[in-house]
């Protein structure tokens, strides 16, 4: 019997109720799926993986196998309650799953494509004390759905950095669930230059004492591309620590998404988090919606969040180009500056300066 026949009949029934999501759903008023796909919907198609870099010591399992071992047993398809999670794990055939044994430091990154069109799932489980570094890249494609379950042990700690190339006709989703033990760190950051509807969720519980979670991601969008990130963030328990920076610039057409709900448990003192959301706006044309949120139902906790959108800063541009800069290379400094804080928080110096290169390129496109 296949793994997790139960929950895939429930996945799927949960689609059937739902059907595509579209802007009259409030967590998708800014990206209609629906509207994006057209009569095609969602389709029964299954998406496939490639990975052009496994290092040593990392555990590999074919989803759509037989006997899965324990580990993959009891993390596969735990979450899927959203709509696009739950047709992830209905209408792929499988996917792909990794394990890190415990206390294993990897320290080649784990390079991960999803590829081809439709739905597919992954889990990665890093069990207690170990680390690695997780790239993603979103090959081009008509539309793909891509469901990531992240479990982290005790202590774990995961770099998860995924970059989304500009195409102005795919529609790509993504959903990652993110549950870390205590101790455990998960540093994310998300890179996308946008296409036809581009939307990255993201899911993370802080179940343990001293986890962490840090979020960060940029988007340069040019044309009618659009860029969406929706987190939902929840400290389960207290002492637990949760930061959040995205950066926006918008010309053209593009439309920048940042959606973001933090939410503080009863009982989960200590908690500390911090959201921050910013976007340039380059035409009269380009457009962001930034909503952060907070749900605290703890007394003893540190929570803040904020959000700006504004163009250039003349007396910035005016100071540069006093100095005998073009204004072209003047505006491409002055947003190359307001990105970086957020592409600095990228750990891995390799794939830091990986995602400066696409971002220098796109900015040019811009300016």
């Amino acid at each position: 019997m296949t793994l997790a026949v139960a929950k895939r009949d429930a996945a799927a029934a949960l689609v059937a109720e739902r059907g595509v999501p579209h802007r009259r759903i409030e967590e998708w008023k800014y990206s209609d799926l629906k509207s994006a796909l057209g009569e095609a919907g969602l389709g029964a198609v299954v998406a496939q993986w490639l990975v052009t870099n496994k290092p040593a010591g990392v555990d590999v399992f074919d989803l759509s196998q037989k006997n899965a071992p324990d580990w993959v047993a009891a993390n596969f398809a735990r979450d899927s309650g959203n709509t696009m999670g739950a047709a992830s794990l209905a209408l792929s055939a499988g996917g792909i799953a990794f394990r890190v044994p415990a206390g294993a430091a990897i320290t080649d990154p784990l390079k991960l494509d999803f590829t081809g069109t439709g739905h597919v799932r992954a889990l990665l489980v890093l069990e207690a004390g170990a680390s690695l570094t997780l790239v993603e890249s979103a090959a081009i494609t008509d539309f793909r759905n891509a469901g990531f379950e992240i479990v982290l042990g005790e202590g774990a700690v995961l770099d998860h950095i995924r970059v989304s190339p500009a195409d102005d006709a795919a529609v790509l989703v993504e959903e990652a669930f993110v549950r870390i033990a205590a101790g455990g760190q998960y540093r994310a950051h998300f890179a996308s230059f946008g296409s036809k509807l581009s939307r990255m969720e993201v899911d993370v519980t802080l179940e343990g004492e001293g986890a962490q979670a840090h979020l960060s991601g940029v988007s340069v969008l040019d044309g009618k591309r659009h860029s969406d990130v929706t987190t939902n963030l929840r400290h389960t328990v207290g002492n637990t620590h949760s930061t959040q920076l995205f950066k926006h610039v918008a010309g053209g057409n593009g439309r920048a998404v940042y959606q973001g709900k933090v939410i503080v448990s009863p009982g989960a003192n200590g908690s500390d988090s911090n959201q921050s959301a910013k976007a340039l706006l380059l035409g009269e044309h380009a457009e962001a919606d930034l909503k952060p949120e907070l749900e605290i139902f703890a007394d003893d906790v540190k929570c803040a969040h904020g959000a700006a959108v504004g163009d250039l800063d003349a007396e910035s541009l005016f100071y540069l180009r006093a100095r005998g800069i073009p204004e072209a290379e003047a505006r491409g400094l002055l947003l190359h500056a307001f990105l970086e804080d957020a592409v600095a928080e990228i750990a891995n110096a390799d794939q830091r300066e990986l995602v400066r290169t696409e971002l220098l390129a796109a900015l040019k496109v811009l300016t």
